[in-house]
């Protein structure tokens, strides 16, 4: 309702049942979705100004090495011309950005993934459709998910999303993921905490690796 405070609406939410914590599993993997070029060069037009998360995922891809846990990279590619993106490359022009062979999809320096570690090349959003990832997780004998990267309202919710419905604990990393608005951050991960996913900061993921 307009007018109610952050208290109050959360307060309503937990009335109504909603925001359950699901909790860490005993198997975790590590799913860094597309932190590309794309969102990190201030020329391209998904820019999101997400450096901040950049850091913090780099230090949760270091303590997820040193955990021993899978870590899976995702990122987007399409043929020339987007024959290979349908209605959402139709829907979102700036997808034209990963076009086999654009410098804008690859990996920063900072996030190279080594070998033996996965990655998931995808079309749409979630790193799940189309893709073997939930039979990768499942290989592996994994039960969590840590999610982080771009963009929140984007390829981090709808991963997150499936990643629930494919029976695997979504834990998205606030402060990991970004997105183009603070606002758009804010009403996903709110959204995301009510419904569909354990939303905490990485201190918390940190101390569980750390175990």
């Amino acid at each position: 309702m307009a007018g109610r405070s952050p208290d109050d609406l959360n307060q309503d939410y937990l009335a109504a049942g909603f925001g359950n914590r699901l909790g860490f599993g005993e198997k975790p993997a590590l799913i860094i979705v597309d932190f590309v070029m794309a969102y990190l060069d201030p020329a391209a037009p998904l820019y999101a100004g997400v450096e901040a998360e950049l850091k913090v995922t780099e230090d949760l891809l270091k303590a997820s090495r040193n955990a021993g846990i899978p870590v899976i990279f995702t990122n987007v590619e399409y043929q020339a011309g987007g024959k290979d993106g349908g209605l959402f490359y139709r829907k979102v022009g700036a997808l034209k950005c990963f076009d086999e062979g654009s410098p804008l999809g690859a990996f920063p320096p900072s996030l190279q993934p080594r070998n033996g570690e996965l990655v998931v090349t995808k079309q749409y959003a979630s790193a799940f459709f189309g893709t073997s990832l939930a039979s990768t997780l499942r290989a592996n004998g994994c039960d969590t998910a840590i999610i982080t990267g771009v963009t929140t309202s984007g390829c981090v919710r709808a991963t997150a999303l499936d990643a629930l419905q494919n029976g695997f604990v979504p834990i998205v990393v606030a402060d990991a993921s970004g997105d183009r608005d603070q606002r758009v951050h804010d009403a996903n991960l709110f959204d995301l905490a009510a419904k569909y996913a354990d939303v905490v900061k990485s201190d918390e993921v940190l101390a569980y690796l750390s175990r």
